[in-house]
This record gives structure tokens, sequence and C-alpha cells, in this order.
């Protein structure tokens, strides 16, 4: 026989009449009342017909062999059968039927269930999907049912891993973030409803980068899991635990006053401290360092919770790693976070209506007092005209981030002035975020290339802190730079302590002196001792010197006689929105 009339047959005698569709499944129709009789068990399906009245079940005869049961009399009852479905599994097919929620029109009502059956001799359920079709007397209510069984075992086990994965971690086993974040939030809201507390740790596994660096990851991973384990066996059973992130874990503490947090921290701290945590390397002594917040008193959303129990984390670890710290407001730290939003909305909206624009401050040889190069200053506008102040901005821009894209636009106006001014020599500043930034190096490298005769008229400056960060990386910067042709300067030297080795290591073409010694050198020895060395030093290295902050006559003289090679501040020249170059013919370039 084929498959087809395998199946054709199967259905005529399941339903006595051409089957039903129950949501695009095939279910047994209205027929009159027949006996089922035996269905293909290679089908694993097996019909039955329910009798409410008498509550008495008659199953087609591959019941016992589908089932894997001997003797099936003790389904012969929906009370029996009902005895035997696993407590929390689902609905039984009795719950739908004797309680229904539909009426019988005429056609019958539908179903379709799943849940476990405890069979004898069986320690896990046997796992059953129910479809069929109940029947209304004259007054629609339930008094027949007929329908079929299927094992499905195997789907129900693909379902649960599903959902494992979906919800749990692979290697912890605990839950994962999105399902830790969904039972906090159930948390919150039931302690709102009654009037209680709860509590949310974040508990970071300490040196989790030396444990990689040390041991290698598999040992880290090790550990992670052994902490989690730790955790859990300290928590209270109402507790709830959750894989965070990668060293972090989070916990939920159900009726939990701040005082109760104390205590569960101590508690939690103490258990990952004391234990050794054994790994296939050996054992690995571990500590972990907490922030706590509790809810609703500090927190009403999942959002603010965990975002206050990571800045409690953090507080924690300032201190001293493997200690506990419970979120308090902080009224400074609210109003530099209102501060922040507004001042990236600012530096934004002012990057998008184009409300940077460029300073001029003359850098003028030391001797000829005639402008050399000018360095290229950032303004930054605000929307009613304003300027808002330019250590503010770099100090917001880097804390926040946003550096990389004011460095960007600070080298396309200064490119753009260059292309357009072929007398006019210029120097820029460029952040630490930006030297290692491919898109900066991009649009450096592609506005020069078509410009012959650019790169040598432009010189690219670094701070001196931020060249000391990484020697090796300045220099390959530097060299960068060079090999595009243009000259580099580093800023403010003296500020970060360079050695002369270093210095001759990094190759620069030019060191500006700190106008902090530069500006008091006639009143300080120290001051004055100090620019001369530097001055003295860079001749005999072959490098450039600019003293920054040059207040007067007496001052420009003696850095002229020492050797400086170029002046620059209030007393050769401020900064200027005026382009004195264009007199010598140049043309106003056009606005970018």
């Amino acid at each position: 026989m084929s498959s087809r009339d395998s199946t054709s047959s199967r259905r005529r005698y399941v339903d006595g009449v051409e089957p039903c569709l129950i949501d695009g499944i095939a279910a047994p129709g209205p027929s009159a009342d027949i006996e089922p009789d035996a269905v293909s068990a290679v089908a694993g399906e097996i019909p039955y017909n329910w009798s409410l009245d008498s509550d008495l079940i008659s199953w087609g005869r591959n019941v016992g062999d589908v089932l894997g049961v001997s003797d099936p009399t003790f389904l012969a009852s929906g009370a029996a059968f009902a005895q035997l479905i696993a407590p929390g599994s689902g609905p039984s097919r009795a719950d739908v039927v004797k309680t229904p929620a539909f009426r019988d029109e005429g056609g019958g009502v539908p179903y379709q269930l799943q849940y476990g059956l405890h069979l004898p001799g069986r320690n896990e359920p046997t796992w059953i999907e129910d479809t069929g079709r109940w029947f209304g007397g004259q007054d629609g209510k339930p008094v027949r049912a007929r329908g079929v069984l299927r094992v499905i075992n195997e789907q129900h086990e693909r379902e649960q891993h599903l959902v494992r994965v979906s919800q749990f971690d692979a290697l912890t086993g605990e839950m994962n973030r999105w399902r830790l974040a969904e039972t906090l939030d159930a948390t919150i809201e039931e302690t709102v409803k009654l009037r209680s507390s709860c509590g949310f740790f974040l508990a970071a596994v300490d040196n989790l980068a030396r444990i990689n660096d040390s041991y290698g990851y598999d040992i880290a991973d090790e550990v992670i899991t052994g902490v989690g384990k730790c955790l859990r066996s300290k928590l209270r059973g109402k507790d709830h635990l959750g894989r965070f992130s990668g060293n972090k874990f989070g916990i939920v503490l159900n009726d939990c006053t701040p005082d109760d947090m104390l205590i569960a921290a101590d508690r939690l701290l103490s258990g990952v401290r004391d234990k050794v945590m054994p790994t296939s390397a050996g054992p690995v002594a571990v500590t972990v360092t907490m922030g706590g917040v509790t809810a609703p008193r500090h927190a009403r959303t999942v959002r603010d919770v965990m975002i206050r129990a990571q800045e409690a984390l953090d507080s924690a670890k300032v201190k001293r790693g493997g200690s506990f710290q419970g979120y308090t407001p902080n009224l400074a730290r609210d109003a530099q976070r209102h501060e922040n939003i507004r001042a990236t909305q600012e530096i934004i909206g002012a990057l998008n209506a184009r409300r940077i624009s460029l300073v001029y401050e003359p850098v003028v040889g030391a001797k000829s007092r005639q402008p050399e190069f000018y360095e290229c200053l950032m303004r930054v506008g605000r929307q009613d005209g304003s300027l808002m102040a330019v250590n503010e901005v770099i100090g917001l821009a880097e804390r926040l981030g946003l550096v990389g894209l004011l460095d960007h636009r600070v080298l396309e106006l200064a490119l753009q002035e260059l292309i357009a001014a072929p007398t006019f020599r210029a120097s820029l500043n460029v952040s630490a975020a930006s030297t290692g930034d491919a898109e900066w190096w991009s649009a450096l490298a592609a506005m020069l290339g078509p410009h012959s005769g650019i790169a040598e008229r432009l010189t690219v400056e670094i701070t001196e802190t931020a060249a000391i960060r990484d020697i090796d990386e300045t220099r390959d910067f530097v060299k960068r730079v060079k090999d595009l042709g243009c000259s580099v300067a580093m800023d403010d030297f003296g500020a970060g302590y360079t050695s002369f080795r270093n210095l001759r290591k990094l190759g620069v073409d030019i060191v500006k002196i700190d106008g902090d010694y530069v500006r008091n050198m006639t009143r300080l020895d120290d001051d004055r001792a100090f620019v001369q060395v530097m001055i003295d030093l860079a001749q005999r290295l072959g490098i450039k010197t600019v003293a920054e902050w040059v207040p007067d006559e007496l001052t420009a003289s003696i850095l002229a006689d020492w050797g400086c090679d170029y002046l620059q501040g209030a007393f050769v020249g401020l900064a200027s929105a005026e382009r004195p170059w264009l007199a010598a013919g140049d043309t106003m370039p056009k606005s970018a």
C-alpha cells in the first residue's frame, strides 16, 4: 500500500467521515459513534472515544503498543486517565472539555493539548499530544469527545532544548541575561504590588583577565562556572541567579530590605573568598566584587535597577576588590549626567548644523617675529550664536567618546583652507583617540593625495601626555604622518615628563614647550632652567622648538637668545578668525 493510501485508510478509520481540520491538523469530525479499531502502531496515533455521561473511554487496539503498557485497562475511564497526567505539565483533556470556554454550535469544539503521562514502570513522563473535538448535547454542553493521542517525546525534548538555549546560559546553566531581566521585572512588579522591597546584585569575578593569561580561557570558564555554583549555594530558596555578562552574575533577592542586602552580600562574598575553586589545572583562588541596589526605593524599572547596580559595582571596584557597595543617590553625579546629556546634544547639534569653525593663532619666528605657521583651533557654536568654552568641549568630548568626530571635522576645515590658500601653513591638534582611527587616516590621505604641496605645509600636533601612553604606538603614528609628507609636533612638552631618549626615539620635528614653564621663566629659576635645558637639548637632537604662552618682550628676547625657533602666545598674537594670508592673494575657501 502506498503512503497516500495508508494515510487515507487511517483517516477513514479514525473519523468515519472525511476529517475536519483543527488549526490545519486533521481531527475527528462529528460522525456517528463507532468503536476505535487498530491503527498502525508505526503512525504512533491512538484513536479514542470518550463518553462524558459514563466517563468511559474506548481506545484503539494499538493503545498498549504505542504507550508501551502491557495491560491498558487502567485507562478505561476519564477519571483514571486524568490521574496519570503529570502535575504542572499542562492542562488535561478534562480541563478543557468539562469546563469549556465555548459552546458547541453543531460542529463540535476543537482542542489540541500537550501534557506528560506518568505510565507504570517509567521514571520520566511520556509526553503526549492530544488532538480532538468535543460535541455537545441539545444544551450545547459537552457529552462526548473524539480524538487521537500521539507520543511526542522527541518533539518535546527539542522544544525544551530550545527553551533552555533561549533562556539559560550554556556555560553555567544559570539564567541568561534576557531571562534574568524578565525575572527581575516580575519581582519588581510583585514587590510594588505588595509594598515590599527587593534587591539586585551584580557580582563580578575579579582579575578574570589575569586568570585567562595565567591558565587559559578553558580554566577561566571553569572558574566562572565554579563561582556560579558557589553563589547559588549561598542563596535563599526564593532568590534567583543568572549570568549577566562575561565575568558578571546577576542576583535577584526577593523580600529584601537594605539591611538584608548587607547580610546577603557578606554571605556571598565570604562564600566565594573562603573557597578555592577546583579546576583541571589545580585550585584557583578567586574573589568577587559586588554592587547592589534596592527596589523600588532607588529604582523602579529593570533598566534603572541594572544601571544603578553597575554604578555601585564600579564604586566597589574603586574602593577595593572583593568588596560590596550599595547604591546611594548622588546629586553631583546626577547633575553631571544631565550635563553630559546636554553637552552631547550641543556637540552633535553643532556638528550636524556646521557650527564647528576654526580660529588661527600665529606661531612666529623668534627672531623675525613674522608668522611662520598658524595653529588651527576649534570653536563650537551654540544654536543661540554663543560659543562653548574650548576646554570644556574637549574634556566632555573625550569623556563622552565624541572627540573623534570633532577631530575629523577640524581636519576637514584645515585641509580645505590649505587647499584654497597656497601660502597658508598650518598645524592642528589630534586626540589620542584619533591616532588609531582608520577614518581619520583615510580622510587625511584622501585630501592630501590629489593636492601636491599640501602635506609639506601641514604640521600634526599630538600632546605629550597622549604620546607617553604607548611610545611604540606613538612612534608608528609619527612615521605614518611623516610618510604622507607632513611634519609632527609634540604639544605641551614638559607636562608629561617624557625622557629625551623617548623624544629622540619618537622622531618628531617640533616640540612645543609647555606654557606653564614659559610664562613664569623670568620669575622662577627652576622654570627658567628647565626651558633653557629643553631648548639646548632639542637643538642637539635637531628638533625645532616652539615656546607657548609667551607673555612679554623680555621673555621673547631671552628665548630668542637661547636659540628657541618659534614663539606663540598673547604677546605675539591671539587666535582670530581673520585670515591675514588672504592679503597675499589667496582666495577665500568655500565652506565644507
